[in-house]
């Protein structure tokens, strides 16, 4: 099942999309549905919006943080001269990063060094802390894709990654999340990036130090994660800059693909104007 955040207009809704190559009577649709389906029950509206008319949004606002994992896959590790942790590294993006599918990411004019690192996103639906790997499963509410843009020249010289990873609108998210996976599956995804339509990055969530059932249990073990939080599962290899006027799409296997421009700060009036609401 694919839950999409989306707007047709002011007011974001939340509703189930239906793709053509899922076979069904309503393809590329949106069944609107009532609530926010993370928080509790939903219900049909009964009303179907066409896709190519929805403004797909972020499909979470977490609501207290999201969670990286930095060098949770080898070869990324080693392509910037860096070892392997032997514990999870992890750190935290502000929800305010948070943008949705073809909205613009802001290249700062503080970086010189902007880079795109395509990843597997976990979207938590339930509350927990001190889980163990095996319970990790009952957490999650679904998969989506992340783009954990990073000012990679301030990682250094800042000593701790709030700027070089935190800042506005360096978390895309989307296009939707896609539910019911089991842990197993999500651990064998192809995840492309591409720039302009070139391929950067190619690997597989396979390639994972740490699976996702070790990281939920790794991050439990000191906060406690909410309905609507998020964990950024680690990049493959193959990260690079990108800058104003580029396109970044990162797909992921199963789930779909996220999309989104670079723009210089210079040219960033309206999106510093929006709101939550609006992404």
């Amino acid at each position: 099942m694919r839950v999409a955040r989306f707007a047709t207009g002011d007011d974001p809704r939340y509703g189930l999309v239906e793709l053509a190559e899922d076979g069904g009577d309503h393809p590329d649709t949106i069944a609107v549905i009532t609530g926010d389906p993370l928080v509790g029950s939903v219900d049909y509206t009964g009303e179907r919006v066409p896709l190519s008319e929805a403004r797909l949004l972020s499909p979470v606002i977490p609501r207290s943080k999201v969670v990286g994992v930095g060098r949770n896959f080898a070869a990324h590790a080693a392509e910037l001269g860096n070892e392997v942790p032997q514990s999870p590294m992890t750190f935290f993006k502000p929800n305010t990063a948070v943008i949705g599918p073809d909205e613009a990411i802001v290249h700062p004019s503080y970086t010189n060094q902007l880079s795109y690192e395509g990843e597997l996103a976990v979207v938590i639906g339930r509350i927990g802390k001190q889980v163990p790997p095996e319970r990790a499963q009952d957490l999650i509410f679904g998969y989506t894709v992340a783009n954990d843009v990073t000012a990679r020249d301030l990682q250094g010289p800042d000593k701790q990654w709030s700027r070089a990873k935190g800042s506005d609108t360096f978390c895309p998210l989307g296009p939707w999340i896609v539910t019911h996976v089991p842990i197993t599956d999500a651990a064998n995804l192809r995840i492309t990036t591409t720039v302009d339509g070139e391929v950067k990055q190619d690997g597989n969530t396979n390639q994972m130090v740490h699976g996702i059932a070790d990281l939920i249990a790794w991050i439990t073990s000191y906060t406690t994660l909410l309905p609507g939080d998020v964990i950024l599962t680690g990049t493959p290899e193959g990260v690079g800059t990108m800058v104003p006027g580029q396109r970044v799409s990162i797909e992921i296997e199963g789930i779909g693909t996220l999309t989104n421009p670079v723009i210089a700060d210079t040219d960033s009036a309206d999106t510093d104007q929006t709101t939550k609401e609006d992404q």
